[in-house]
């Protein structure tokens, strides 16, 4: 009879231990899904140096699956509030995407306009409505200033100053 107790108890023990581990992997394997992917981590903040920039000419940045377009404004642009300044250059940042539909406007860099497709909105070189459809500017995503170089996803001065004037 003793015998069958222990045997009872070394089952019942090895029952509560096996289920106490899986128990565990399980919560490890939850948490696992729960935490953002590496790529996803990585995507929140893409830095971009403008130092190299051309006057004109678009350039189209990746940041969290977004388009972004910078546009190193020329002199003969006009200056809008809107601009990011970095010493005397001013820049156009925007995701690009039209605020209409999502579509991705053109730049036509002749007549310095972003044209879209889809329906025909078309805004100027600061992101600004000429042509509805579209109901608002292009977004200005969150961006901090580093010297040259453009952060894209933290919120700096220059932004929250934006920000506060209503201008994003």
């Amino acid at each position: 009879m003793a015998v069958e107790k222990d045997r009872r108890s070394f089952l019942g023990f090895a029952l509560g231990g096996f289920t106490a581990v899986g128990g565990v992997a399980a919560l490890g394997a939850m948490k696992g899904s729960w935490d953002p992917l590496p790529s996803v981590k990585a995507a929140g903040f893409t830095t971009v140096d403008l130092s190299g920039a051309e006057e004109n000419v678009l350039n189209v940045e990746k940041w969290r699956g977004k388009p972004i377009f910078i546009l190193k404004k020329s002199a003969d642009m006009k200056a809008n509030d809107r601009d990011i300044v970095i010493g005397d250059a001013r820049y156009h940042v925007s995701i690009g995407l039209c605020t209409h539909l999502g579509c991705i406007p053109a730049y036509f860099p002749k007549d310095q306009q972003f044209v879209c497709a889809c329906h025909g909105g078309m805004f100027d070189a600061s992101g600004e409505v000429l042509k509805a459809p579209p109901p608002k500017p292009l977004v200005i995503p969150p961006f901090k200033l580093d010297g040259t170089k453009l952060v894209l996803g933290e919120e700096g001065e220059e932004y929250k100053k934006m920000k506060t004037a209503g201008l994003v």
